[in-house]
């Protein structure tokens, strides 16, 4: 499930957006040890937050194996792929452009609380 989310502008890139989510983060779950990302969140910016943040903090980039050729679901990257593709379930999410990061953010929590409500319904 979702630990913390952050909507920015479209001109915000990745790693300066991160910051402000990894506080998020750090505030709602302080035990929080390992933050696993891709490549883009491996440069200086978000190693700079990381390390005022918290030090105990150890961040791991997911990159595939050397010399895999095509498509391999990586198993920790297939649980951030699969979460996206809950919350592209909610068509709304995929095809509007809200006006107001507030009101984006809703619909994201709103699609992961649809997600948390289907998994409680299985036997």
């Amino acid at each position: 499930m979702l630990l913390a989310a952050r909507v920015t502008a479209a001109n915000v890139q990745d790693g300066h957006g991160a910051g402000p989510l990894l506080q998020q983060a750090l505030q709602r779950h302080p035990t929080l040890r390992c933050i696993l990302g891709d490549q883009l969140y491996g440069g200086p910016v978000v190693a700079k937050a990381m390390a005022e943040l918290s030090p105990a903090w150890r961040f791991e980039t997911v990159r595939k194996p050397r010399g895999q050729i095509g498509f391999a679901p990586l198993p920790k990257r297939w649980v951030v792929e699969r979460s996206f593709a809950w919350i592209s379930r909610c068509r709304r999410l995929g095809r509007d452009v809200e006006r107001y990061q507030r009101t984006a953010l809703a619909f994201l929590l709103l699609a992961m609380l649809r997600r948390l409500a289907r998994d409680s319904e299985l036997p």
